[in-house]
């Protein structure tokens, strides 16, 4: 299906490869991302709801952590929901305009959690370099402003991405191979010059995760050298602790998200790219929640009273 664009025609809708061709395949991956999917929503409206209800949790870290899981749980809805659908369906179409918003919408929630992790990282370096002001400093008007930075910083990266690849002609062909609609295959698909793009994708992209890694490493640069100089054992274990479930977190989803996007073009294999896709959409999500929760006391505490709270109730 074409429709016309100026003086030439473009794509209509566009068929998405999907994982796998293979009927065999179909049902069993369905399944196991339904129950990926499934568990992504339990873990992270769980955490959300935990946050806002455990009064012990009402701090910046709990605050950032809290909306590191809306992020989670919404760009994994953006994501998920077609995926699963066209696992089981024949038919495997995209509109042009429901294409143009999911690659905004999960362009927008991937910089601000990139941003929010680096935001974290410098909640940590006050908490432990500056405890005695953490609270002026990590203010809840400076909270919201910075997550307020990051919610805006996104959704402008996203827009001039998104403006950029739908300028382009795809004439050639409207089989996208992937599962997604994300700029490197549809890069692949367009019959247009996409040097521009390429150049424009590499600097933004760029930028944000370069400023985000080189925040991160600047602020547990500071932790550490922190941590090295108490003379407590316990005071550096503790530190250690609040450090370590940020850190794994940092290094699965920027590993994935270097690899994805700062690889030469002629590296670029799309259909080992699906499962590296596959990873940071679907199994990251699923993971962060998981990773806080059984490396974080806080959390633990906070939902072993909630479950004496719901014994209490069953019991009456």
């Amino acid at each position: 299906m074409t429709m016309d664009k100026g003086n030439h025609s473009v794509l209509a809708d566009f068929e998405l490869l999907g994982f796998t061709d293979n009927p065999q395949m179909q049902l069993p991956l369905f399944l196991m991302f339904l129950l990926i999917y499934i568990v992504t929503i339990i873990w992270n409206l769980g955490m959300i709801v935990l946050i806002c209800g455990e009064s012990q949790l009402h701090n910046p870290m709990y605050f950032f952590l809290g909306n590191l899981s809306f992020v989670d749980l919404c760009y994994s809805s953006v994501i998920a929901p077609k995926m699963l659908s066209d696992l089981l369906s024949k038919s495997k179409r995209i509109s042009y305009n429901a294409c143009a918003i999911q690659m905004y919408t999960f362009g927008f929630l991937a910089d601000v959690e990139c941003l929010l992790l680096a935001v974290m990282a410098y909640d940590r370096y006050v908490a432990i370099c500056n405890p005695l002001l953490y609270t002026v400093i990590m203010s809840k008007k400076v909270c919201k402003h910075l997550m307020a930075v990051a919610y805006l910083v996104g959704m402008v990266d996203s827009m001039i991405h998104t403006c950029n690849t739908f300028r382009l002609s795809f004439c050639r062909s409207n089989v996208i191979n992937h599962f997604f609609c994300d700029i490197p295959p549809l890069l692949a698909l367009s019959c247009s010059d996409t040097y521009v793009n390429e150049i424009v994708m590499f600097a933004f992209i760029g930028f944000i995760i370069g400023s985000s890694i080189g925040m991160i490493l600047v602020s547990y640069t500071y932790i550490l050298s922190t941590i090295m100089r108490m003379s407590s054992a316990e005071g550096r274990q503790k530190a250690f602790s609040t450090c370590a479930s940020h850190i794994t977190a940092v290094g699965i989803f920027h590993g994935t998200m270097l690899f994805m996007y700062f690889r030469p073009s002629s590296s670029y294999s799309l259909d080992q790219d699906k499962w590296v896709s596959m990873f940071y959409t679907v199994v990251i999500p699923m993971l962060n929640p998981l990773i806080y929760s059984l490396r974080n006391n806080d959390v633990k505490k906070a939902l072993m009273r909630v479950i004496q709270k719901l014994k209490c109730i069953c019991t009456i």
